[in-house]
């Protein structure tokens, strides 16, 4: 039994510091969107109207797998304990 509350506690804490994670990079993209897609443009060789695309492909991506690699096995082992 103290196998699952050990996973069950790294799985909370990987979703809470990955949740921080999405957020400080939603706040940033949202407060400083020109200077960092302007940093991004130069270093990836994209336009910067594409940036927001990719920005938006990011995003998205990271929240799906916080979801499905963290919070969805840490609710499904507070299901079993």
């Amino acid at each position: 039994m103290n196998n699952i509350e050990t996973l069950t506690s790294f799985f909370g804490w990987c979703s809470v510091i990955n949740v921080i994670v999405l957020l400080v990079a939603s706040l940033m993209l949202m407060t400083m969107r020109d200077t960092i897609a302007g940093l991004h443009s130069k270093l990836l060789g994209v336009s910067k109207d594409e940036m927001a695309r990719v920005y938006v492909q990011y995003m998205s991506n990271y929240k799906i797998a916080v979801f499905v690699l963290n919070i969805v096995p840490y609710f499904a082992l507070r299901l079993m304990a």
